[in-house]
């Protein structure tokens, strides 16, 4: 069946974007996922606001009450109950840090966040199938988030991607295709199905989700009570990082905290372009290859928004630094022993943790990506 079939004909809303490039802003006439002008990719037409309060808690609709998207009147938020991840302290070398656990979010990771603002704009425009392409947590987020509205969901994986997601995604009741060959094959074959009318509910370029991910800096600050001195994740697109950046930019515009904290991007050693981009590393050098990594949430080439992460780490005196594969098995093991069920992605934070653990300014808040019951031991 083509998805393209179900995609509206007219939009009753315009999505708040703007392009990157030449900076026109969003087409009222249908939904895209780049500029039609330019192919440039989209960002928020206004920074994110941070207004703490502005509509009473709900844990049946998760984010929401930080009002990160305007929906059109009438329009509901579609939610799962994401968000609210706990903030666990732990201490080593009797410094004390924390670990923000968002591999606790209803399917299992923090896309959930980004899931919950893309499916809402989705839902209000009218919007009733959908494709996406995934490594495997966000097409499981997608897959539910979707299930939840009533869209029906297309989700192009890599065929390498662990069984566990493969089956999540399903479980949910949409279409998986499986893509053989390196990630970037699954991106290759859902834009067949895009240029063919499909809509496009991407993680990567549309910046809903950069809106939802924001929500995670808001949280630690809170749960807190004072900003981190540095925060350390798992970079691939590096959707997250930037999420964080934005929601930490959007706390210090209003008053809430005096100072951003260091940003410490994270990636396999075996796939690792912000890394060498950052080190100044040469075409053909180690990084800049799609390598087999057991770190499939971040084995990303060529990330779109590539540029953006570099100015977010290097604005907030931040770095990004690459792991070794046996790092990452015994980060994985380390946390489990420290209570922890972690996949492989989100485990790169420890190493990266205890290298960097002397240089950076605490509080020292890492954060776990994806839950260890999607990945095999």
């Amino acid at each position: 069946m083509s998805l393209a079939a179900t995609a509206p004909q007219r939009v009753g809303w315009t999505w708040p974007f703007v392009c990157s490039r030449c900076g026109r802003p969003y087409p009222s006439e249908r939904l895209t996922y780049r500029c039609p002008a330019c192919d440039g990719l989209y960002d928020l037409a206004s920074p994110i606001r941070y207004a703490p309060g502005a509509t009473p808690r709900n844990p049946a609709l998760g984010i929401s009450h930080y009002q990160v998207m305007s929906l059109p009147r009438g329009s509901e938020w579609v939610s799962l109950g994401e968000g609210s991840t706990p903030l666990v302290g732990f201490e080593l070398e009797g410094r004390k840090s924390y670990f923000k656990c968002e591999h606790l979010n209803p399917t299992g990771s923090f896309k959930d966040r980004g899931s919950a603002v893309i499916v809402s704009a989705l839902a209000a425009s009218g919007v009733g199938a959908a494709v996406e392409d995934s490594s495997g947590n966000a097409g499981a987020s997608f897959a539910a988030y979707a299930a939840r509205a009533g869209i029906a969901a297309r989700v192009f994986v890599p065929e390498y991607a662990s069984g566990p997601k493969q089956a999540q995604i399903a479980l949910y009741g949409a279409d998986v295709v499986r893509v053989p060959g390196p990630r970037s094959a699954a991106s290759q074959a859902v834009a067949k199905e895009v240029e063919a009318g499909a809509i496009y509910a991407s993680h990567v370029y549309l910046p809903f989700v950069l809106a939802g991910t924001a929500t995670v800096a808001f949280e630690i600050v809170e749960q807190l009570g004072a900003p981190p001195g540095s925060v350390i994740v798992p970079v691939g697109q590096g959707t997250l990082l930037l999420g964080l950046e934005r929601g930490f930019q959007a706390m210090l515009a209003a008053g809430a905290i005096d100072r951003l904290p260091y940003l410490v991007g994270v990636q396999a050693a075996a796939c690792a372009p912000l890394w060498a981009g950052q080190s100044g590393k040469g075409p053909g050098s180690r990084g800049l290859q799609e390598g087999e990594t057991i770190a499939e949430g971040i084995r990303i080439l060529h990330p779109a928004r590539g540029d953006a992460v570099l100015q977010a780490v290097e604005g907030t005196r931040g770095m990004v630094v690459a792991v070794e594969e046996d790092e990452i098995r015994a980060g994985r093991q380390a946390l489990a022993k420290m209570g922890f069920n972690v996949e492989p992605t989100s485990a790169v934070v420890w190493p990266a943790f205890q290298t960097l653990c002397a240089e950076l300014r605490d509080p020292i808040v890492a954060v776990l990506t994806g839950s260890g019951y999607k990945t095999p031991w």
